[in-house]
C-alpha cells in the first residue's frame, strides 16, 4: 500500500478487472467510507438457491490488511438475497491473478440480478493486533444490565 504525494493518508491497492466493461471502483469521499461492489454478470436464481456471483475484481491487499464484504443495504429488499457467511473476509494472501472476489448468496425468492447491479460493499482495515489474554476472578465494573439492555429506557 502506497501514501500518495498529495494525501498522505490516502493509500494506493493494485486491482485487475475481469471484464474490460465493467464500471470501476470508486470511492464516493463525503459519504461513506464502504466501497460498493457489482455483480460482474446476469445472475438467476431460484428461491433456496446458494451461487457464488462473481464481483469481477481481483485485489493485492498490503500485508497486515484484510477486507471486510457484507451486503448494502438494500441488496436483501431489492433481490431477496442475503450473504450465507454475514461478512466475508479476504486477507492478504487471496492475491493471484485468478482470485476473483465472489458474494456468497442464498436466495431467499426467485431473482435476478444484472451485470453492474450493486449487491455488497467492502472496506479495506488493518489486521487485529496480537493480544494477550489476562485470566481474572473479576472485572471489577458496574453490570450493564445484560445483553440486549441498551435502549430499553
Amino acid at each position: 500500500m502506497e501514501e500518495t504525494k498529495n494525501n498522505p493518508l490516502r493509500k494506493t491497492i493494485k486491482i485487475k478487472y475481469f471484464d474490460e466493461q465493467m464500471e470501476r471502483l470508486t470511492y464516493i469521499g463525503g459519504k461513506s467510507d464502504w466501497i460498493d461492489l457489482r455483480a460482474s454478470e446476469d445472475v438467476e436464481m431460484k428461491k433456496g438457491e446458494f451461487r457464488l456471483i462473481p464481483l469481477g475484481v481481483a485485489m493485492e491487499l498490503p500485508r497486515g490488511y484484510e477486507a471486510h464484504i457484507v451486503p448494502r443495504s438494500s441488496t436483501f429488499k431489492n433481490f431477496g438475497v442475503i450473504q450465507v457467511n454475514h461478512m466475508g473476509v479476504i486477507d492478504e494472501s487471496y492475491c493471484g491473478d485468478h482470485d476473483q472476489w465472489r458474494f456468497p448468496a442464498y436466495a431467499i425468492r426467485d431473482t435476478k440480478i444484472h451485470a453492474g447491479d450493486r449487491i455488497c460493499q467492502f472496506r479495506i482495515i488493518e489486521h487485529q493486533p496480537v493480544i494477550q489474554f489476562e485470566e481474572v476472578k473479576s472485572l471489577e465494573h458496574e453490570d450493564r444490565g445484560g445483553f440486549g439492555t441498551t435502549g430499553r429506557k
